[in-house]
C-alpha cells in the first residue's frame, strides 16, 4: 500500500471521498496523515472519524511533518496554501483544481472565484484537473481531466455542483494510478509507465 497523505484547508468532500474508496478496497493507497492548513476545518473531523492521525501546520512546516511520517504520496484535495515544494516532493504530490488547466489557474484561482471566472469569459465547458505539483500555482504536468458544459443560467454555485461531481471521480482515478507507478513525473512531462 502506498502510504498517503491528503492536504486539505475546508469541508473535506473529497477528503471523505477518497477515505470511503479507500476504506471499500477500491484505492491502493493508506491514508497515513490529514494535515490541515487550519485548526478549525470540518475536514479533520473526518480523520478523527477513522483514527487517522491530523496535523495542523503552516506550509514551512509542511515538509517536517510529511518526511516524519514517511509519506510516499501527497494528494492535495483543497488545500489552499503556498507550500514552497521540496525537490524531493516533486513528482509525489498531486493536486486538483476546479478548472481545465491552464485555463483559469494560478493565485487567486480557488473555489467560486474559478467558476465565476469560467462563467464571466463566456466559455462553454469548463470541468476539472488534476496534475502534478510544482513549484509554480496550478503549472505542473496533467495526468487527467474531466469536462462538464457550462449552462446558459449557470451561476458558481450549479457550476461548482457539476464540476465537483466530476472531481469526485477523477481524483481517485489519478490518485491510483499514481500509486500503482501508471503514471509517473518524468522530464517534466506526466508520462504513463
Amino acid at each position: 500500500m502506498t502510504r498517503t497523505a491528503i492536504l486539505v484547508s475546508g469541508t473535506g468532500r473529497s477528503l471523505k471521498n477518497l477515505l470511503d474508496l479507500e476504506q471499500a478496497g477500491a484505492l491502493p493507497t493508506e491514508t497515513a496523515l490529514v494535515i490541515s492548513s487550519r485548526p478549525d476545518v470540518k475536514a479533520l473531523d473526518h480523520a478523527r472519524a477513522r483514527d487517522i492521525p491530523s496535523a495542523v501546520c503552516k506550509a514551512d512546516a509542511l515538509t517536517d511533518t510529511l518526511d516524519a511520517a514517511e509519506i510516499d504520496l501527497v494528494v492535495m484535495a483543497g488545500y489552499l496554501k503556498r507550500w514552497p515544494i521540496p525537490h524531493a516532493y516533486v513528482g509525489k504530490t498531486i493536486n486538483i483544481h476546479p478548472a481545465l488547466l491552464p485555463l483559469f489557474g494560478g493565485k487567486g484561482m480557488y473555489g467560486h472565484h474559478v467558476h465565476e471566472a469560467v462563467i464571466a469569459s463566456g466559455m462553454r465547458v469548463s470541468g476539472c484537473t488534476v496534475h502534478f505539483v510544482t513549484p509554480d500555482y496550478d503549472d505542473g504536468p496533467i495526468i487527467g481531466q474531466r469536462t462538464v458544459p457550462v449552462l446558459w443560467d449557470d451561476d458558481a454555485e450549479t457550476l461548482a455542483a457539476r464540476v465537483f461531481e466530476q472531481e469526485c471521480a477523477l481524483l481517485p482515478e489519478c490518485v491510483a494510478m499514481v500509486a500503482r507507478g501508471e503514471v509517473k513525473l518524468v522530464g517534466g512531462r506526466a508520462l504513463r509507465g
